[in-house]
Formats: structure tokens, C-alpha cells, sequence
């Protein structure tokens, strides 16, 4: 897996900048259907992280159910930041504006989802997109997160 080529903006710290970006209805986990998307709230996973990741990356979370504030924040970091750990939620299957947002930054994208999307409902299966990410991670509950955050952790 290569990253570089994808960040044109050179590295002068040590420590990675990572952003944790979730769409809408992310804002209920561990209330809205904890069968697909488990009974814990993303608060706990997101201090759990920042401990595992103390010292190595500087991890920040942010999440809207509005479309428009997750282009901003994409725009916001996306040259200067080392990574956008993405879970668009619906919008993944929808949004032409989110695939040209990330096409319209430097920093790459991991698409994640709680859920394997292809085992469920025929229209998850499309990604809008997957095509603009360097990777897609899906169907490993929260951990997908972990598993993102390792991801750009290990680029060469």
C-alpha cells in the first residue's frame, strides 16, 4: 500500500494528524440499532484511541449529519493533515459532492463502516466514494477505526 504519491505536502512533524470524519446517524452509536452497529457510543472508542495512540498521532473526531459541513471539514484539513479516517454513513451511497471533495485534496482518505456494507441491503453495496479513498475497511465493528488509524500508521 502506498500513500505517498497521494500527500504532496511535506511532513515536519513526527507525530501524524489524522481526522476521524463520521456522517449522519454516527452521532447515535450505541443507541441506534445495536445489532449492526454494537451498543457502545463512539466517544468511548474515540479516548481509547487517543490512549492506544498517545505520542504518535494527533487524533481528532468530528462528526455532522449535514453534508456540506463534512466538504468543509474535508477542505479544512485535507492539505495539511496525514490522513481522514471517513465514515460517510448514507452519504457514501449518495454523495457525488463528498467523492469530489476528496478527489479535491491532497490528504488521503480511508473509507470505513462499521458494518460489512455487503452483506446487507442491496443499495449499500455501492460506494460513491470508494473510488476517490485510498481504501475501503468495512465490517470489523468499531475496530474498523483501529484498523484505518494502523493503516496510515504503516505507510511507507
Amino acid at each position: 500500500m502506498q500513500f505517498k504519491k497521494y500527500t504532496k505536502t511535506p511532513k515536519t512533524q513526527s507525530m501524524k494528524k489524522i481526522l476521524i470524519l463520521n456522517g449522519p446517524n454516527l452521532n447515535l452509536l450505541g443507541k441506534r440499532e445495536p445489532g449492526i452497529y454494537g451498543a457502545r457510543g463512539f466517544e468511548e472508542e474515540l479516548k481509547d484511541l487517543q490512549t492506544r495512540y498517545a505520542g504518535r498521532v494527533e487524533l481528532d473526531y468530528f462528526q455532522s449529519n449535514i453534508e456540506g459541513e463534512l466538504i468543509n471539514k474535508i477542505h479544512e484539513v485535507g492539505f495539511s493533515w496525514d490522513g481522514i479516517v471517513l465514515n460517510a454513513g448514507a452519504y457514501t451511497h449518495t454523495s457525488i459532492a463528498l467523492q469530489d471533495a476528496i478527489r479535491g485534496v491532497n490528504t488521503p482518505v480511508i473509507e470505513v463502516h462499521i458494518s460489512n456494507v455487503h452483506k446487507r441491503e442491496e443499495f449499500r453495496h455501492k460506494s460513491m466514494i470508494s473510488c476517490a479513498c485510498v481504501g475501503v475497511i468495512c465490517g470489523f465493528g468499531l475496530d474498523s477505526y483501529r484498523l484505518a488509524v494502523e493503516a496510515f500508521l504503516n505507510e511507507e
